[in-house]
């Protein structure tokens, strides 16, 4: 979605168009929910983070700059959210990725399986902090700048948070999934 038709759809949501809000949300709940698993590692939650996003968001839409980019702003509320989620103390169920075409043989699904469940614990055992960048890079895809914006920082301290968060994401992991 261009950066134009983004705005067109959030102005016409100023102006309280149901359509235009039924598109916003059908464009960024995938993204937004699998940011707040990644970060929380809990679907339940995760869900309930993705919803409170677009509460927040709707509510606060007539405040919602358009100099600025939407996905940058919408991503901040829902990382703040999952954040807030995280300070609460929430657990955390092991993240279990299954293959789309059910093709794998079992061992295989397995192994994988096991990969990603030990690379979700690690993520959720470093700071939410290191957290977020990685998961925004990683699992979301946001280049450095889109994250600078998400996150209100520079482009080099996105960068080196990033050093930083894989460093600890590998003493995390230790050298069995090198």
């Amino acid at each position: 979605m261009s950066r134009d038709q983004e705005n067109s759809l959030v102005a016409k949501c100023q102006q309280r168009d149901r359509q235009a809000l039924e598109t916003l949300i059908s464009r960024y709940e995938r993204p937004i929910y699998n940011a707040a698993f990644r970060m929380l590692g809990n679907s339940d939650e995760a869900a309930d983070v993705t919803q409170t996003t677009f509460l927040k968001a709707f509510e606060n839409i007539d405040r919602f700059d358009l100099e600025r980019s939407f996905f940058s702003w919408i991503y901040r509320i829902a990382l703040n959210e999952a954040i807030d989620q995280l300070k609460r103390g929430k657990r955390f169920e092991p993240y279990v990725e299954t293959p789309a075409d059910g093709a794998e043989r079992p061992f295989e699904r397995a192994a994988r399986a096991d990969v990603a469940d030990r690379v979700q614990a690690a993520l959720m055992d470093i700071n939410a902090d290191s957290r977020t960048v990685l998961v925004l890079r990683y699992f979301s895809d946001c280049s450095y700048r889109q994250i600078g914006e998400i996150l209100d920082i520079p482009a080099k301290t996105v960068k080196s948070r990033l050093f930083s968060a894989r460093q600890q994401l590998k003493a995390r992991l230790g050298t069995e999934l090198a």
